[in-house]
């Protein structure tokens, strides 16, 4: 389940970023468009792939709802941080990118 919460909160940030908008207010410079293309796939890619921890560790009745869960948690953590500490919500986020294969990798081994 971490494997999962982390997916989804680096998946939602790099969707926050690939909004033009949040891009010049978080990191102070300007999107090209290949940037934003590129963070649209990541972010739509790492919330595809953030239910099959959960799915795995679970299976698909309690995973599914432990997903859920963990989806609007991750959400509402990341509303919660962008007006407050934006850089501690980026900097989250790029541990949660390291983090979350590394947490699915060690869960599927345990």
């Amino acid at each position: 389940m971490l494997a999962s919460a982390l997916l989804c909160y680096a998946g939602f940030m790099a969707l926050c970023l690939a909004m033009e908008k949040h891009f010049n207010d978080l990191l102070k410079c300007k999107s090209t468009l290949a940037q934003r293309r590129c963070l649209r796939v990541l972010g739509t890619g790492l919330l595809i792939v953030s239910p099959w921890p959960a799915i795995a560790s679970q299976g698909w009745a309690l995973g599914l709802v432990q997903w859920c869960a963990v989806l609007m948690a991750s959400a509402g953590l990341m509303v919660w941080l962008m007006p407050y500490r934006p850089r501690l919500a980026i900097g989250l986020a790029a541990a949660c990118v390291v983090a979350g294969p590394v947490a699915a990798m060690l869960a599927r081994l345990g």
